[in-house]
This record gives structure tokens, sequence and C-alpha cells, in this order.
């Protein structure tokens, strides 16, 4: 009967943010530290016009997947922090994506805690997508994927978050030859000390139209032939959607029994190297000419790229992670078990490839290019 009134209480109240506040501080039961902010108080009837009652801070939304996942969360009527460290203009994209007074954009400092502290003090959600595919002289992989996804998990402990969702790969392994996915590695382990809760995602290579990995490959063809360690043979890639992680990363955030788990996100198709490489280009109506190329050169090759002041089209360690196997993970959870299923790379490759073709298969159909093979190894 308590409980009732309470909940008569709340209707009745004018919902200006003084009084949901007030209200909200009366009745919930947080952490005695940190006073509960207006935004955590659903209402509305759905959409980005509403309050879900879930606050996110998403740390790296500038990037590929951050983009997706800053709509889906404007779209249920969250409240969104994005930090920054970038030019104002590039996050111009993302303003739209919420409703008024539903993106909140603050300048941040990586290695200041208490900048950290400021981006989630006010979160009950705090997602970490910081990623990067190239060293700086400011920040190397044990940087971007162990120190600092450290510090944000340290803090939004103290903060009392409740949920933090930490984005990581699927080929992270201490004995990976990429120095990329050992960092990745580690950051887990960290994480998962710092937060026990933390909800990790393993998602395998991801595509979409921005993204490195299906735009990367057709872009070789800029350079002649399509150089492949054993012609992509003895590889095998099973990549997935973007709009798939992100949703999966949504349905993660309400469930309530995904804290501390491992989510591994792959495609439901299992592909060789030199097929899916085979069919982008068939997708594109461009000439395929793969050639072999020993690693030692190709990773010499990437050390020349390296050398440019701006971002590289390959590094030595993006070689190595392009041509390692997709591991499997058959007793973690995946997208199914969030109530995703799968997109087949055959649906969505025509809008990430279309830009690549010429004039004159610009409007072809997507029919036209032969499926690629599937592997089950």
């Amino acid at each position: 009967m308590a409980a009732a009134a309470q909940s008569r209480v709340v209707r009745a109240l004018p919902m200006s943010r003084s009084a949901i506040t007030a209200v909200a501080t009366s009745v919930c039961h947080g952490p005695p530290h940190r006073q509960l902010h207006h935004a955590l108080i659903p209402h509305g009837k759905g959409g980005r016009s509403s309050f879900s009652g879930v606050v996110a801070t998403v740390f790296g939304a500038t990037g590929f997947l951050g983009r997706y996942i800053v709509n889906h969360l404007g779209r249920m009527g969250s409240q969104v922090v994005i930090p920054y460290r970038c030019d104002k203009y590039d996050i111009m994209h993302l303003r739209p994506m919420g409703d008024l007074g539903q993106l909140l954009f603050m300048e941040w400092d990586s290695r200041d805690k208490d900048s950290i502290r400021r981006a989630v003090q006010h979160s009950n959600v705090v997602i970490n997508l910081i990623g990067r595919d190239w060293e700086t002289k400011h920040f190397d992989f044990a940087d971007v994927y162990a120190k600092i996804p450290q510090a944000i998990a340290q803090v939004s402990k103290e903060a009392g978050v409740g949920k933090f969702i930490h984005v990581s790969h699927l080929n992270a392994d201490m004995k990976s030859s990429s120095k990329y996915l050992r960092n990745k590695a580690v950051g887990e382990t960290v994480v998962r000390e710092a937060f026990p809760e933390a909800i990790i995602i393993k998602p395998s290579d991801i595509f979409g139209r921005e993204d490195r990995f299906l735009n990367h490959f057709s872009n070789m063809r800029r350079f002649g032939p399509i150089p492949l360690v054993s012609l992509g043979w003895k590889t095998v890639k099973q990549p997935v959607y973007v709009s798939d992680v992100s949703k999966g990363i949504m349905n993660a955030i309400k469930d309530p029994h995904a804290s501390g788990k491992t989510f591994a996100f792959v495609g439901p198709n299992r592909y060789l190297l030199f097929d899916l490489v085979k069919y982008i280009y068939a997708v594109t109506h461009r000439l395929f000419l793969p050639y072999p190329i020993p690693r030692f050169a190709y990773r010499w090759i990437a050390r020349i790229f390296e050398i440019s002041p701006f971002e590289p089209w390959t590094t030595r360690d993006k070689v190595e992670r392009i041509h390692i196997t997709d591991m499997k993970f058959p007793n973690l959870p995946g997208l199914e078990d969030l109530g995703i299923q799968p997109t087949p790379l055959e649906l969505k490759a025509i809008e990430v490839l279309r830009l690549h073709r010429t004039y004159r298969w610009l409007t072809a159909e997507i029919e036209d290019a032969k499926p690629a093979k599937t592997v089950n190894f």
C-alpha cells in the first residue's frame, strides 16, 4: 500500500525537474553518497522525446560503433553524456540523434580521473568504446586498451554506476601475435578486476558504412593487385553487422541478468578470407587480382605506411590482425541470447560497397554477385 501511495504521489506532482528530483530522492534508495538525477526517473510514452530512465556515458562515441550506440540510446529516450577530445565540428553528426537536452557533450582528459569522474557522476550506465587501430607517440595500445579502460572502470565503480559495458575483441588473447589483441586481452582482465559486474562484449570484425573492414579491402584496388598472405586460404573470418552489435549492447543494458557476463558477438557465417575478399570485388564489379605475399614482405610495406604523419592506410599490426582466424567460443552467450538474430553479410554488404562501384554498375542488383562460400571450421 505504501508503494502504491508513493507512485500516486509521483503522478500527482507536476512534471518539473525540481519536483521529480525531490520525489526520486525520497523514494529511491541508491548509494548514500550519490544524489539521484532527475533523468533517472522514466516517464513519457517512449521514443526520443521521453525519458527511459537510462543516463549513459559513452566513451569513444565519436568512433564507428559509437554513432550507432548513441543513436539507439537517443531513440529509446535516454540521456547520453558524450566525453570527447576532438574538435567540436567532429561531433556535429551526433547532435541530431537525441532530443533537445538529451545529449550532453563535455571535453575530458583520459589521464585525469577527476575528468572521468565528472563524466560518470550522474550516469547509471557507462559504455567504453575507446579504440584506435594504430599507435601514436602520445597513446600506445597499452594506454588505449588497458590503462584508460582500467581507470574508467575504477572511477565508475567508485561512483556507484549500475552497469559498465566494455567492448573488447573476439580474438583478444595474451599470446596473440598482434600487440593490439594482446592489450585487448589485458584490458578485459583489468576491467573485470576493477568492476567485477562489468559486461564484456567480444565482437568479431565489424562491418558497416563507415567500417575499416570491407572498405579497407575494397580500397586495396588503388595499389594494384590485392596482396594476401597465403592468398587468404589459411584465414577464416566471421564478420558481424554493426547494427546487430549496437542492438545487442542495448539489450544487455536492459537485461538484469547480463551483469558479470562476457558475450561473443559474431555473424551467422564463417568465410575464408580469400572467398570474402573475392565476394567484395564481385559486389563492387571490380577486377579481383589476388597474389600471395610473404608475411615479412607485407609487414615491410606496412612499415612504410606507418611513416605517414596522418592516419596510416595500414600498419604491421593490422597486417597481423586481418590474417588471424576468428576464434570460436561455443560456451559464451551471443547475440541470440540477447534476442538479436545476426544479419548475414550478403544482405548488408551493398550498403558499404556501393560507393566503390563505377557509375556503370551503380544501380546493379546485389543478386548479380555470387554469395561467398561459407565454411564450418
